[in-house]
């Protein structure tokens, strides 16, 4: 039988598994993520796992990938730059579900146009305003078109993103083809972020697949969706949006095949964030609102999962506020100590040691900064474009790159866009002071932990005086705010209500004592009913000490470091396609179809066709996706309503699903 070979490109590690018939796990390996170039890190990943297993690659019938960057990059903020267009609105519906916030100062363009909820045309669409505003030369790597009643009708959406093609030849996303869903604001939000992806994704499979042809592995390559299922490369670099969650969905499918659990939360952390879901019969459930990244919701059918900005990578922030002050890690990443003074040895103990000569502490003491090479830099703010020269080609501290404390915002956008990268204190750093990790550079680490314990709290009084006793106060916060994760997470898929926020009921005093084993007048005890399945490289460093928090069993798999590898080759080809008939009058219903609205007298009729569209474009999507042994499904939601002692048909969603298992080259 053939190998199958699974990769997952997180924040901080590229994983490789090889796994034969599905059954057992023959090697794995990792690599570090090169972010400046992606096939460093896959090519040493497979490489890694080659060597170890020994295997033949012409024995290697698929390959498949799982990534965190789509999920990584909205939580932080990055992406390429996008223009959207958006027909059929007001100005001020830009504010509606945070597109103004996703858009960043890019461009938008409002113009009219759209369709009524029955598919018929509101108002003409103004070409010559989209015309006057692409000849302006707007810069963007992707556009991203949004119509009013683009599901019941997408003709605008497709005659605008032709004419986005001709004028500037940059790809478009198109809200009706990511959601068959009414709610012009959130589509449109949606079809942003999947713009922003888009270059983002595309260099990733692109290097991904010229390192299985450099390594000679003549297999077909696949990518793990939000919802666990795979879909092929040429459709993930179409709908990068839908791998937003792909790396912790994939977790999961690997969280169950290793496992066998059924009940029970999957708590993953990586580099850059902690991914929660639950396992109940052995199926992570959909998220009926969509799935949501940092502060986006979007409308990608996803695990139901809370991704916090959490993670071995998370910056750690000094609170000097209070007598005793204390650390909070996250949200954004950044490279630790530790590895930096790995790739830059001789400029981040210098700069370090002379930093721990100073009598005086600094806000930029133990931070480093470079610049990524390869990465786009058109339309940078003046402002922007100096800072990032100032950076140059090299490592440098972040003190002598800052000038003013105004450019502390421009280095902010050039993270965002991910031109620069930013080093400071992370748990990981810590964990190499603690002795847990040595992968890296510990004295470095050292001595970066020590320039943060000499900040001043409230009192006065250096935050913390040893190494030891800072790198510990860093793991612990992370077992807090892991705990926390757990808990938001539990209380949200709680049956039973409590009448308070998910966040508001694990951070509550009882609760918080309860986990303490309060004992006085009222005895209280909190906790965790259900097992926990720890995955991540990190895990069994940081989650016995989190069960032990929570009361609660933590299952941590053999193979947890490399969980979502192994999640990405076990799973199935799953498309899915939904679509509406309405009723605009009576005796008339209405089929809302790609090439436009399809009217019929009969409701069946009406149904029968929409069906056997969806079926035919869910099979095909299917096969394309190199899926074999395909079964369909539908399901028909029908609402009517009762009038006059008759049911009156109003309006039914049909969604089709076509799944199969990955075609394997033999």
């Amino acid at each position: 039988m053939a190998l199958l070979l699974g990769v997952d490109t997180g924040g901080t590690y590229t994983d490789a598994v090889l796994i034969r018939d599905e059954r057992d796990v023959i090697a794995s390996a990792k690599a570090l993520t090169t972010r400046h170039d992606l096939a460093v890190g896959i090519g040493e990943a497979i490489a890694a796992v080659l060597r170890t297993s020994g295997a033949d690659v012409a024995e290697i019938g698929m390959a498949s990938l799982s990534t965190t960057l789509a999920t990584n990059a909205l939580v932080e903020g990055q992406g390429g730059r996008v223009g959207l267009v958006y027909i059929g609105f007001r100005e001020h519906d830009l504010q509606s579900h945070g597109l103004s916030e996703a858009l960043g100062g890019d461009p938008a363009l409002v113009i009219t146009g759209g369709h009524n909820h029955a598919g018929g045309q509101a108002h003409a669409l103004d070409k010559d305003a989209l015309l006057a505003w692409l000849e302006t030369g707007i810069g963007a790597s992707a556009f991203a078109v949004a119509a009013q009643f683009a599901t019941r009708n997408p003709a605008h959406e497709l005659e605008v993103a032709e004419m986005i093609r001709d004028v500037t030849g940059r790809p478009v996303s198109c809200s009706h083809h990511l959601s068959a869903k009414l709610n012009g604001p959130k589509r449109a939000l949606t079809a942003l972020l999947n713009a922003r992806l888009i270059g983002m994704i595309a260099r990733l499979i692109e290097k991904a697949e010229g390192k299985l042809r450099d390594l000679g592995i003549d297999a077909p390559l696949m990518v793990v969706r939000g919802d666990g299922a795979l879909i092929s490369a040429d459709q993930a670099r179409e709908r990068p949006i839908e791998t937003i969650l792909s790396g912790p969905a994939a977790s999961i499918v690997g969280a169950r095949w290793m496992t066998g659990a059924d009940y029970a939360l999957v708590s993953d952390i990586g580099g850059t964030t902690t991914d929660v879901a639950v396992l109940r019969g052995g199926k992570p459930a959909i998220d009926p609102a969509g799935a949501q990244v940092g502060p986006w919701r979007t409308m990608v059918e996803a695990v139901a999962m809370r991704t916090t900005g959490l993670g071995g990578d998370s910056e750690v922030h000094v609170n000097d506020e209070g007598l005793a002050g204390g650390v909070t890690l996250g949200p954004r990443r950044v490279i630790p100590i530790s590895l930096m003074a790995v790739q830059a040895p001789d400029m981040v103990h210098d700069t370090l040691d002379e930093q721990l000569r100073s009598t005086t502490p600094s806000e930029n003491d133990a931070r480093f900064v470079r610049a990524v090479p390869g990465i786009d830099a058109g339309g940078l703010a003046d402002r922007d474009a100096v800072l990032l020269d100032r950076v140059g080609d090299s490592v440098q501290p972040i003190g002598k790159v800052l000038k003013t404390r105004i450019e502390i915002q421009a280095l902010q956008r050039l993270v965002r866009r991910g031109l620069v990268q930013v080093a400071g204190v992370t748990p990981s750093d810590a964990s190499h002071v603690l002795g847990g990790l040595e992968a890296w550079d510990a004295e470095a680490a050292g001595k970066a932990i020590e320039l943060l314990g000499r900040k001043r709290t409230g009192s006065g009084n250096r935050l913390m005086p040893d190494r030891v006793g800072m790198a510990q106060m860093i793991v612990d916060q992370l077992t807090h705010q892991t705990s926390l994760a757990l808990l938001e997470t539990a209380f949200a898929e709680e049956e039973a209500g409590f009448g308070l926020p998910p966040a508001q009921l694990a951070r509550h005093v009882l609760m918080q004592r309860g986990l303490d084993h309060h004992r006085g007048l009222v005895r209280l005890e909190t906790g965790l009913n259900v097992p926990v399945i720890g995955l991540g490289a990190s895990a069994s460093s940081y989650y016995p000490a989190v069960g032990e928090r929570l009361s609660c069993q933590m299952i941590l798999p053999e193979h947890a470091g490399v969980a979502n590898a192994i999640g990405a080759v076990v799973g199935r080809v799953t498309i899915r396609r939904s679509g509406t008939v309405t009723s605009p009058s009576e005796g008339r219903f209405r089929v809302h179809l790609e090439t436009g609205p399809e009217d019929y007298s009969e409701a069946e009729a009406a149904l029968s066709a929409l069906q056997a569209a969806l079926e035919i474009e869910a099979r095909r999507e299917a096969e394309l996706a190199g899926a074999e042994d395909i079964h369909v499904s539908a399901v028909r939601d029908i609402r009517a309503a009762q009038a006059e002692a008759r049911e009156v048909f109003l309006e039914a969603e049909i969604t089709v699903e076509a799944s199969g298992r990955p075609r394997i080259a033999v």
